[in-house]
């Protein structure tokens, strides 16, 4: 008999009808000879409602109290589909997160999970019950009620299937949504957007950090690590929906296979950093101690013993960020400057790794649609930039405007309006709309033959499999490794218009020119400063073609080749969600004085530049730290 875990969103239970039919496909599922565990959220706009109470009497909060308020929307979710289920003539019994041992750490507002005792579960199970399973919740070893989130349902039910595999289940987990599947970008900014049949965990894991508002990250990353076999589907039909699963051979022969907006960032920069070893590890110790996640990270290489350091936080977090780094700024004698509203556009695919000129495909479309690009940073599979939307900011930067008229605030995607520009204008240039494999066109042996899961089930020994379950959202690094044939490309003082990025790369891409890393970063009004790295091999040749389309922009421009550094590759799960990557990575260079030039991140992969000489040193450090055999 196998399990399954459905879970039911807020807009999928949000009056009665919607949760007797969430209650009639709980059903279905047993009928079909599962056991069956349905995790839902709060109904509809339940959770802003308790949020707009809490305002009513207080403007701050305290967190722990919040999360025992917020707890209350998904103990009514779960009463009432356990009295769906009974009306229809099933067994049901609902329980709460701390009802059946969900164990987080004391970070309210958004714990980690860190352990599952299924034995209740199981029991409820055993006994021919439906079992209804509050999402978004869990409970703290001191007994306070704890929340997880953003997107904690998701998270709540892939963590349940995770536990519930490691102790010998045959398990798929369901993840009922508005809408089909998961589609090549959002489909009400894009109306020509595909569906796709499949996506791999790492695409899946790098769409949804970079906006994609299906799943959540943290859900992905349970998923990848415990080998859980997901799907995305609409709750009001019986479509098949999109399959998340280990990456195939097919999927590497797409570049791009998505791409996605997000508009809830804010833009910080740190200018006249001093260059030497250990001042990347203050920075991100300092957010990683307050538990800031951070998201695109671009440090430049700098000159003159100074660097630049710039990096996207939620717009949520941008008071606490700027409190937390404005003392540290001031004793490293470098300036802290946050910019307007902005916008993150982003591409991802398996296939980036191996295919040519994805980069300047991508810059070319944005030209061509006269949208200017701040922030450039690349990963394994995904290349975003960021997008200023509010012309005035730049004025703000050059003093024309003081910069408290322009506080950030929230902004959706509705009113991204560079934003929807650019997402179209990728979504297009990648021809993402055609019908393709995984998206349309059967892909052969798509969902067979799995790879092992990065962490083995431990079905001969229940206590070795119940024990896995403690830290179980730890992050999880997978290797370690350093690529030695690398070389750097910068350039000084690059005029920031439209379409100048997009001549560098078309250039270095004629010739065809493997480009890996690439950030880009403002370092004075109206300037940027743009590093990427190409094959030692090829860095005589690069450094010519940049030169010579770099005198055509502008002549003053300093063009500087160097073959003296090494990168360095940290891989996993949740490389960015988990605050304590970079901190680590970081500190264990710091400490044997190795100096860190160019910094990339994403949800898979964190990537650090060093000297050539350092690189075997560093390499073993890493391992050492991560424990990576």
């Amino acid at each position: 008999m196998g399990l399954v875990v459905q879970k039911f969103g807020g807009s999928s239970l949000r009056d009665a009808d919607r949760v007797m039919e969430a209650a009639r496909k709980a059903i279905q599922a047993k009928s079909a000879g599962n056991q069956v565990i349905v995790v839902v959220s709060a109904q509809g706009s339940a959770t802003d409602d308790l949020i707009a109470r809490a305002g009513e009497i207080t403007a701050r909060p305290s967190a722990r109290e919040m999360d025992m308020l917020l707890a209350t929307g998904e103990q009514v979710s779960i009463a009432l589909t356990a009295m769906a289920i009974h009306e229809l003539g099933e067994k049901a019994v609902s329980f709460t997160g701390p009802q059946i041992g969900i164990v987080t750490d004391s970070t309210h507002r958004k714990a980690r999970i860190k352990k599952i005792n299924t034995q209740r579960l199981r029991d409820a199970l055993d006994d021919g019950n439906i079992v209804i399973v509050a999402g978004f919740q869990g409970i703290d070893e001191q007994l306070d009620i704890t929340t997880l989130g953003r997107g904690g349902s998701d998270t709540t039910a892939v963590a349940v299937a995770a536990a519930m595999k490691l102790v010998g289940a045959e398990v798929e987990c369901e993840i009922y949504t508005d809408v089909d599947g998961v589609y090549t970008t959002d489909p009400r900014i894009v109306a020509e957007a595909r569906k796709m049949d499949a996506i791999s965990y790492d695409e899946m894991l790098e769409m949804a950090s970079m906006g994609a508002g299906v799943m959540h990250s943290r859900s992905i990353e349970f998923a990848k690590k415990f080998d859980v076999p997901l799907i995305v589907r609409n709750s009001l039909s019986d479509a098949l929906g999109t399959r998340i699963i280990p990456e195939s051979d097919w999927m590497r022969e797409i570049p791009v296979c998505g791409a996605a907006l997000a508009a809830d960032e804010a833009r910080l920069i740190l200018e006249g950093v001093p260059d030497r070893p250990g001042v990347s590890h203050r920075v991100f110790a300092a957010l990683a101690e307050a538990s800031i996640a951070v998201d695109m990270i671009a440090q430049s290489a700098g000159g003159g013993g100074k660097a630049t350091i710039g990096f996207t936080v939620l717009n949520a977090e941008l008071d606490r960020t700027i409190r937390t780094l404005r003392p540290i700024a001031d004793d490293l004698g470098a300036t802290l400057r946050e910019t307007g509203k902005v916008s993150k556009v982003s591409v991802v695919g398996a296939g980036m790794r191996t295919h040519t000129g994805v980069a300047e495909r991508m810059f070319a479309a944005l030209a061509a649609a006269n949208i200017n690009m701040k922030m450039i940073t690349t990963g394994d599979i995904k290349i975003s930039v960021l997008i200023e939307e509010d012309p005035s900011a730049i004025a703000a930067e050059s003093g024309e405007i003081p910069k408290e008229k322009l506080k950030q605030t929230h902004m959706d995607v509705r009113k991204a309006v560079l934003g929807r520009k650019a997402l179209r204008a990728v979504h297009a240039a990648f021809g993402l709309a055609q019908p393709r494999k995984g998206a349309g066109v059967p892909a052969d042996g798509a969902f067979k033959n799995r790879p092992a899961p990065l962490l083995v089930p431990g079905t001969k020994d229940r206590e070795a499999a119940i024990a896995r379950l403690e830290g179980m959202e730890d992050v999880l690094v997978s290797s370690v490794h350093l690529n030695p044939d690398q070389s750097r490309i910068t350039i000084h003082d690059l005029p920031d218009q439209p379409g100048n990025c997009s001549r560098v790369f078309s250039a270095v891409a004629t010739g065809g020119i493997i480009v890996d890393m690439i950030v880009q970063n403002m370092t004075a009004p109206g300037k940027a400063e743009l590093s990427f790295t190409v094959p030692a091999a090829d860095l005589t040749r690069a450094l010519k073609r940049t030169q010579d389309v770099v005198r055509l922009i502008d002549p003053t421009c300093r063009v500087i080749g160097d073959g003296d550094i090494t990168v360095l590759f940290v891989l996993g799960v949740g490389m960015r969600t988990h605050t304590g990557v970079a901190r680590r990575m970081f500190g264990v260079l710091a400490d044997r004085g190795i100096n860190i030039s160019m910094i990339n991140t994403s949800e898979v992969c964190v990537s650090v530049v060093v000297e050539r000489s350092r690189g075997e040193e560093a390499l073993a450090l890493l391992r050492e730290e991560f424990r990576i055999e």
